[in-house]
């Protein structure tokens, strides 16, 4: 992300956010997390509601099942309590402003559903272009520091094409 300082002398452009915490400022652990790669997710649930989730994984088993870190105060968490149920599908680089809208960090007129195209499921709406997505049934949940640690069961995969994925690392998408 680039940024003009206006008070500079022609304005200086410099690549860094000049209203970001310093990192020596910043929790350790915080910092920690920051410099691990993260897949980028978007969660779904009936109603619709949905929520851009990069604090997760997948655990192979007999069920498998899908871990993430959520927001309880999130529309999605009501909305997946209400339901007992959610679709995971993982994004591509082509996806960035849908991870950002349903991120919360760009607007969204009209609600996060309006645009793009959507397939509804029994587990939430996926994106139309996701060809890779879980429908999951939500077995648990706990605190885990500020956040949900959510668990679903996961009863439906759908495999499409191999795709790249989208990656948050370090604050940025890669």
């Amino acid at each position: 992300m680039t940024h003009v300082t206006a008070d500079a002398p022609g304005g200086r452009i410099h690549s860094d956010d000049p209203f970001a915490t310093p990192d020596e400022e910043r929790s350790p652990v915080r910092r920690l997390r920051g410099r691990l790669a993260a897949p980028v997710t978007l969660w779904t649930a009936p109603g619709p509601r949905g929520l851009t989730v990069s604090s997760m994984l997948v655990a192979d088993g007999d069920p498998g099942r899908v871990l993430g870190l959520i927001d309880e105060e999130s529309d999605l968490w009501d909305a997946l309590t209400e339901a007992g149920r959610f679709a995971v599908a993982p994004l591509g680089p082509d996806d960035r402003q849908l991870a950002d809208r349903f991120a919360g960090l760009s607007p969204a007129p009209g609600g996060l559903f309006a645009a793009g195209e959507w397939t509804p499921t029994e587990y939430g709406p996926v994106p139309a272009h996701a060809g890779t997505w879980a429908g999951c049934r939500l077995e648990s949940s706990r605190e885990c520091g500020w956040a949900l640690l959510v668990e679903g069961v996961i009863e439906t995969v759908s495999l499409g094409s191999e795709a790249a994925p989208l990656i948050h690392y370090r604050g940025r998408y890669r």
